[in-house]
């Protein structure tokens, strides 16, 4: 739920960093847009994203996520490799 009052709203741009060399980028499967309420607890799941990549076939893609060096210490972020993509 968005709050009534508008000035209690807040946002922060996520920069996406792909790292690739064949001729199709990696993108994501579908376009994410995450809300965040004032009271989500700790470690509370925010938002899960999957990507795909149009050069490799859909059984051998894996994707490998990882916050910016300048984020890593950031104690308001964690991000969790769920293993799939």
């Amino acid at each position: 739920l968005l709050p009534d009052n508008p000035s209690q709203m807040g946002s922060v741009s996520v920069t996406v960093k792909v790292l690739d060399v064949n001729d199709n980028a990696p993108e994501f499967a579908r376009f994410y847009e995450a809300f965040v309420c004032e009271n989500a607890k700790a470690g509370q799941l925010i938002q899960t994203v999957s990507a795909i990549d149009r050069d490799d076939p859909q059984e051998g893609q894996h994707f490998y996520y990882s916050l910016a060096p300048e984020a890593a210490n950031n104690p308001n972020f964690t991000l969790r490799d769920n293993q799939g993509n």
